[in-house]
């Protein structure tokens, strides 16, 4: 009887162990992962897998978040580890990473050195304030991370975010974006087949100088160009167009060749300005700001907007150098607000807005939407509450700002500024005599997305009296840097992502912060809890499996 009772054992010993074999020998061959967080926080969107499978050659990534953090940062560290990690798996193995501290470098004249060289690699330090053993303690870390591949290089800064939200909700904000600029710049490296985008020109648009960093960001990810309508006619080599603040009137052939451009499934993101008017015009006595006439207005009432022949002003806005008054025979120029630029910090939902800084705007101008069959239209961005309109022609003075304003009066917004427009169009020229007779012309053919911004300050740089041309959202006034960029990449990513890396950005991760006052309340009870709790456990199950024992082998 022992024998058998044996070899039953033995049996079973061994078909257990070839299951264990076998399953492993399976799992070796059929790749999965399970996320059971709510949000989930560790899923790799698909796009970003499929990007990871295609790399032929290996991605270096060195991480300069390493250190002693507080809880915040210390989360953003995890969140860069475990989706390097997830990288890694699918990519198989060809991203390679690192953590590095440039601070560990104990010889302050070395670990300058360190700072200046990340400083000149792109990666931007920020000052981080804790609190250390009951002291205030202040230190500078950079987070942020190189991305090599072949020999190429791509800084990415992960401390981003709306810094209106407040420092959790701004980590919170770096935390979702993390997977989202990792690919991002990997993709920059390992993109192939460029995407092509022109800036159109011809009708006063912007000059060079006054995009040039728009042109030069644009151009790290796609082939980029500046095209006159009037001289070429297949827009078809051309995936996106950029029409910035066009002063001049559009010809009806240029309208149409950009008509059909639309209704055969090309993208144009249009920044257009309602009215005439900047500050170089506004003298002593103002300027008057009157309506542009650019002649494209039925194209974008077709497609179901109509940018208002009117401006903005904002209590969330903007500043300027004006004159305040004179102490003894010298004025005093002091930064004031300036009503007339908004500060756009009220977004859609929609991945292209999503954690975005607030925008920096001028002189900007309301959008209605119309009727249009087969248009979806989406706003992406809103003044703030506090606004007024002024229809045009408007007296623009600088008085104003010296003015206190009163609230009440402002008291018509959050109002859109900006829409997004998605569906198959229907070209304008329907029912109509072709401007270019004997023209191939389609009515609706394929479905094509639009952006129109009614500000086009928002894509220029600012330029200095020196000529220096300021990086794109930056403002000379303040020091501040803005979301414009931000904006414009994503518009343009949005646009032309076939793969849908940008809906990585839509990416959320809710925060479930403790009740601080109950936490407190409570400290020493779950604190007796914690200790105490595991210790009866343990006892009890020691007692009970004594007990049981006894009961069963008492007997013999």
């Amino acid at each position: 009887m022992a024998m058998k009772k044996r070899g039953i054992a033995f049996t079973e010993f061994v078909l257990t162990v070839l299951i264990i074999i076998l399953v492993n020998i399976i799992a070796s061959q059929y790749f999965f992962r399970l996320d059971l967080t709510k949000d989930k926080r560790y899923t790799i969107a698909p796009a970003s897998k499929q990007l990871l499978k295609k790399l032929d050659d290996v991605v270096y990534i060195e991480v300069y978040l390493e250190g002693e953090f507080p809880a915040g940062f210390k989360r953003l560290q995890s969140s860069i580890r475990e989706t390097l990690d997830e990288f890694s798996i699918y990519s198989n193995s060809k991203v390679q990473y690192k953590f590095i501290n440039p601070s560990a470098e104990t010889d302050p004249q070395r670990r300058s050195r360190i700072y200046n060289q990340l400083t000149q690699r792109g990666i931007q330090p920020t000052n981080l304030f804790a609190n250390e053993k009951g002291q205030k303690t202040e230190k500078l870390i950079f987070p942020g991370a190189l991305v090599v591949y072949k020999e190429h290089e791509v800084p990415v800064q992960f401390l981003k975010g709306n810094k209106a939200a407040g420092s959790a909700e701004m980590l919170n904000q770096s935390v979702e974006g993390v997977e989202y600029e990792l690919i991002s710049a990997i993709r920059q490296l390992s993109i192939k087949d460029r995407k092509s985008i022109a800036f159109v020109e011809g009708h006063g648009e912007y000059a060079v100088k006054d995009v040039a960093d728009a042109y030069q960001s644009l151009s790290k990810f796609y082939n980029v160009y500046r095209i006159q309508l009037n001289q070429i006619n297949d827009l078809s080599g051309y995936d996106a167009l950029i029409i910035a603040r066009p002063q001049t009137t559009y010809s009806e052939q240029d309208k149409f060749k950009l008509d059909q451009y639309i209704v055969n499934g090309g993208k144009v993101l249009f920044f257009l300005d309602a009215v005439k008017i900047d500050m170089d015009s506004i003298g002593v006595n103002g300027a008057l700001a009157i309506p542009y006439e650019n002649n494209l207005d039925d194209l974008l009432f077709r497609y179901g907007v109509r940018v208002n022949r009117n401006l903005v002003q904002d209590l969330n806005s903007g500043f300027y150098p004006m004159n305040v008054g004179n102490m003894g025979d010298k004025p005093q120029i002091q930064l004031v607000n300036w009503r007339y630029f908004p500060l756009l910090n009220t977004f859609g939902d929609n991945p292209i807005v999503k954690n975005l800084e607030a925008i920096y705007s001028k002189f900007i101008s309301t959008i209605d939407t119309v009727k249009a069959v087969g248009i979806t239209k989406m706003p992406l961005i809103y003044t703030s509450q506090y606004c007024k309109v002024y229809s045009a022609p408007v007296d623009v003075q600088f008085n104003e700002a010296r003015k206190q304003a009163d609230p009440r009066e402002f008291d018509k917004g959050p109002l859109p500024v900006c829409y997004l427009l998605n569906g198959e169009f229907t070209s304008l020229y329907k029912n109509r005599p072709l401007p270019t007779p004997g023209a191939a012309f389609k009515e609706k053919n394929k479905s094509s997305k639009l952006i129109v911004f009614s500000d086009a300050d928002v894509i220029r740089n600012d330029i200095g009296r020196d000529g220096r041309e300021y990086p794109l959202g930056f403002d000379q006034f303040s020091g501040n840097t803005f979301g414009n960029k931000a904006f414009l990449m994503n518009a343009i990513d949005y646009l032309l992502d076939e793969e849908g890396l940008i809906n990585v950005r839509a990416k959320e991760i809710m925060l479930r912060p403790l009740d601080k006052l109950k936490v407190e309340e409570e400290r020493s009870q779950w604190q007796i809890i914690n200790l105490v709790l595991p210790v009866l456990l343990i006892v009890l199950f020691g007692t009970m499996r004594y007990y049981l024992r006894k009961r069963k082998y008492e007997r013999f």
